[in-house]
């Protein structure tokens, strides 16, 4: 449904490679199977969210990285760098009906995968792209929609706020504020352009350079984080009021690739549930 026409999945791999999956003894193949053969080589790894059986997907993507997508070939040298790897949806706890306040996430996942492919290799796992919380990418696509959602709707005046809700400070809260500081760099970028700009010494490719400059302008201003208190993040548990403590002791969930920093993590405005967060939007629009 994503537009993929020639998609491995992890369960078609292990049924052509039946030995490669051991930790189950149940799923072990009681008979040597027949030589693999016809497979297609694998070109690239898409991580979209926790799997089931973690044992399973660990082992057979390291398989994939490590024959260079020929989990049936011998290589004598392991292939660095490595095939691409896209990854999202990168929370490393998650919020159930459970009493234990939080749930492992595909952050941990990814986590898992990151650590052993480094044993196993001695070097680092490589990320073609990571999409989703907290990428600005996501933020990005996410202000796009909002947009097309307005233009069907016939609303006139540009979007200048932007108002993001959610219940991790690790994730939701840092790519917002993460996202609010790409628009402010954004616009300070625009306002340079525009006074820098000379039509005596505008060659054809500095006109071209403007004018998708201008395609890509933007008119929100600014991405208002909200926090909730329903679901990961409680009260005084997660970004202590002291930043420089929050350095020092705070635990960072975030992925290995997003650097730590503590104003990231603290969000514009705490509110109990998002029903206080969309009335606090309105009071801030005027619209209450």
């Amino acid at each position: 449904s994503l537009g993929f026409k020639h998609v491995v999945t992890i369960e078609a791999l292990r049924k052509a490679y039946p030995l490669l999956d051991m930790v189950d003894q149940s799923r072990r193949p009681k008979d040597l199977p027949p030589p693999t053969t016809g497979f297609p080589t694998i070109e690239g790894v898409i991580l979209f969210g926790e799997p089931v059986r973690w044992e399973t997907s660990l082992q057979l993507i390291i398989d994939v990285l490590l024959s260079n997508g020929n989990p049936g070939a011998e290589l004598q040298d392991i292939p660095y760098p490595h095939l691409p790897i896209l990854a999202c949806n990168m929370d490393l706890l998650w919020m159930a009906e459970a009493k234990m306040p939080s749930r492992f996430g595909h952050g941990t996942f990814l986590l898992c995968l990151e650590n052993i492919y480094k044993k196993v290799t001695g070097r680092e796992l490589k990320y073609e792209a990571l999409i989703g919380k907290p990428s600005t990418v996501t933020y990005r696509y996410a202000e796009y929609l909002i947009k097309q959602q307005a233009e069907k709707q016939g609303w006139k005046s540009p979007i200048r706020r932007l108002y993001a809700v959610g219940d991790n400070p690790m994730s939701d809260v840092y790519g917002a504020n993460l996202y609010n500081n790409y628009l402010k760099s954004a616009h300070q970028n625009q306002v340079q352009a525009g006074v820098k700009r000379s039509p005596q010494a505008a060659s054809p490719q500095t006109e071209h350079h403007l004018k998708l400059r201008e395609d890509y302008n933007h008119s929100v201003e600014s991405c208002e984080s909200i926090l909730v208190c329903t679901g990961v993040y409680r009260h005084n548990a997660d970004v202590p009021n002291n930043t420089e403590k929050c350095t020092m002791e705070a635990a960072f969930h975030g992925h290995r690739d997003f650097c730590f920093d503590p104003c990231l993590v603290e969000a514009s405005y705490i509110v109990q549930d998002v029903n206080d967060a969309v009335q606090l939007a309105f009071k801030k629009e005027n619209w209450s």
